[in-house]
């Protein structure tokens, strides 16, 4: 190996324990968040250590005791045989007594104190990944965030709980035995250490090697549970075209490619355990061969290297453990690699530090800044509430491959908009960046006047309410679908029922307003689900209304009630509507013609008939159609 290639191996080596020193650190607010079971758990360590390391002295005490020998203890000399021997054994009934509760209970402490740390990294993980933009999870799978926030996570506590905490007792109670082995017999000391050297360097050398299998293996396992995920979400498509098979063998294949990394870690992992086995036994036969001799040569009594041999035997215990526990760390460092790189992903969109309200306040009740905005100081009007302006605004998902360009129009306060164009046009792009789940890459949007990002993002989504194709349920009681955690009463979800036209519908269940609905409300039809959704944004009585195909799952009898409801909840509301119907937007105030991210045609419907452009030929090859 030259020169170059070594310094390159111990910089690298250098580089990978700054690196692990830093995951560690990562771990360490947690920690302090349980502070009192961490030093509790660390006070426990000394009475372990010294109830466990005095035992072989005890034994071999006795045996000098018996055998009469000059290594006795002054103060056991001196007494009759019988009652050295009972000082002895109650001595040694106290440190094992000790041994046992203190072990049973310090366990309990160090596993609650993981169970608290993987509380707190499991919140803080939900709570980020929930904060950051759309554009993560575009390209994020979910059953890899599925493998972060459980399994990944439930890995974390243990690096604290059983890896850090361990290998400090196993480190302590290895610094207790050697000192007590130090003044019993130096030179067999110094024997078992010189053996240590190449066992520590073996330890350090697999482990790596185990870090780098057990990093494969989880991602591995994060590929399985994205394929899981996607097929069982995916489940009618799945069996429609007949893909059990063909998905069968995919997922044989990934979950054969997962059981080969992982057995490469249980190789690792046993491969220490079996290897320290041997070399604890060679231990005990060269401390048997040595000591041996210097029991021939009278320079030790037989009950010392009888004590000697079990703190040889006890020296290996936390040196096996500590391998063990080792691997637990070099498991949490892997775990933490993966889940850091989830909390250090950006959250894109955030509310400033200091953001306006504006005429926004006037929906809320703010009166100082409804008095600051009016150009009139006269009260009695209430402002007109609700235009939406698109300033020059470009978007791209990527680099430069602009969806949207060069955008600029208003709606007026109170209008109905829709927007029209071919699949691809920027129609859901458009949704998208009023309702900030994605940022303009140039220009600004514009309600009432404020740059959407000067209004915190709860107000301006309080201020609008969209209304999906396709309604998603969350698993629970209809009337929490409703209200959505907000703190609306039984009496105003009735309210916002009746409006809608859905209370007979609600009444109609088993349980009425307190009817258990299965994740993704599989229990009711997708017409029903969506006339939910209206409820949900009747409820929250917005200034902007957002329809993005929103009567498309609803069959003619159910589409004409809801009709009527929506009719009602227009007034007075600004309302854009994304249609692919073109018969259903005929008598809103403009319809928007978009193509490839540009505004292309505005108007009444009448209008763009006669101007015979895009709208118009869309418009006839729907008719032919019909």
């Amino acid at each position: 190996m030259s020169i170059y290639q070594s310094l390159k191996k111990s910089y690298t080596q250098y580089r990978r324990s700054e690196n692990d020193w830093r995951l560690f650190l990562r771990l360490v607010p947690y920690a302090r968040r349980s502070r009192g079971l961490l030093a509790l758990s660390m006070c426990l360590l000394v009475p372990l250590a010294l109830a466990n390391a005095v035992q072989p002295l005890l034994i071999g005490q006795a045996i000098s005791l018996i055998r009469n020998e000059p290594s006795t203890y002054e103060f056991l000399r001196n007494r009759p045989l019988s009652q050295g021997l009972n000082i002895l054994e109650g001595l040694l009934l106290v440190a094992i007594a000790i041994r046992l509760v203190l072990t049973g209970y310090q366990g309990y402490v160090v596993q609650k104190l993981g169970q608290e740390i993987t509380a707190a990294i499991r919140q803080d993980l939900f709570q980020h990944v929930t904060s950051l933009a759309v554009r993560f999870f575009d390209r994020t799978p979910v059953g890899k965030l599925i493998t972060r926030i459980t399994s990944d996570v439930e890995v974390l506590g243990d690096v604290f709980s059983t890896g850090a905490i361990g290998i400090v007792s196993n480190l302590f109670s290895m610094l207790v035995l050697l000192s007590l082995m130090v003044s019993i017999e130096w030179q067999l000391t110094c024997l078992l250490l010189v053996m240590l050297v190449p066992v520590t360097w073996l330890i350090v050398y697999i482990q790596q090697q185990y870090r780098k299998a057990n990093y494969k293996g989880r991602e591995e396992l994060s590929i399985l549970n994205s394929q899981l995920q996607e097929n069982v979400v995916g489940i009618n498509v799945v069996q429609l075209f007949r893909r059990e098979k063909f998905n069968a063998e995919l997922f044989r294949a990934t979950n054969n490619h997962y059981t080969q990394q992982m057995d490469q870690t249980i190789f690792y992992d046993s491969f220490i355990s079996a290897t320290l086995e041997w070399i604890g036994l060679i231990a005990i036969a060269a401390v048997l061969c040595v000591g041996g001799s210097l029991l021939l040569e009278k320079s030790l009594t037989f009950g010392t290297l009888s004590a000697f041999i079990l703190y040889a035997q006890r020296l290996f215990d936390p040196l096996r453990d500590f391998a063990e526990k080792f691997t637990v760390i070099q498991a949490g460092f892997t775990a933490i690699e993966r889940v850091g790189d989830i909390l250090d992903e950006p959250i894109e969109i955030r509310d400033r530090a200091n953001v306006r309200f504006s005429i926004f306040d006037a929906k809320f009740g703010y009166i100082d800044e409804i008095v600051a905005n009016l150009e009139s100081p006269d009260l009695t009007s209430p402002p007109e509430l609700g235009e939406i302006r698109f300033d020059h605004v470009w978007f791209a998902y990527k680099n430069d491959d602009y969806v949207i360009k060069d955008l600029d129009f208003t709606i007026r306060p109170g209008e109905k908009v829709a927007l029209v164009g071919p699949t691809g046009a920027g129609k859901t792009s458009i949704i998208r960046l009023l309702c900030r789940l994605y940022e303009p890459t140039q220009g600004r949007i514009l309600i009432d006047g404020v740059d959407i990002r000067e209004v915190p993002q709860a107000e301006l989504r309080r201020y609008m309410a969209v209304i999906l194709q396709e309604g998603f349920l969350f698993a629970g009681d209809v009337k929490s679908n409703i209200s959505l955690g907000d703190g609306y009463t039984f009496e105003q979800i009735q309210q916002a029922a009746e409006q809608t036209n859905i209370a007979q519908f609600i009444e109609e269940l088993p349980q009425g307003y307190d009817t258990q609905l299965r994740e993704r409300g599989t229990n009711i039809s997708s017409g029903q689900k969506q006339l939910l959704a209206f409820a949900r944004a009747a409820i929250r009585n917005p200034q902007i209304l957002v329809l993005d195909e929103a009567t498309a799952s609803l069959d003619v009898g159910t589409e004409a009630l809801v009709q009527e409801a929506l009719n009602q909840l227009l007034l007075r509301r600004t309302a854009i509507i994304i249609a692919h119907r073109l018969s259903t937007i005929r008598n809103v105030d403009r319809i928007f013609v978009l193509k490839r991210g540009e505004l292309i045609e505005q108007g009444s419907h009448d209008q763009l008939l006669q101007e015979g452009g895009l709208y118009a030929t869309l418009h006839n090859l729907q008719m032919l159609g019909t």
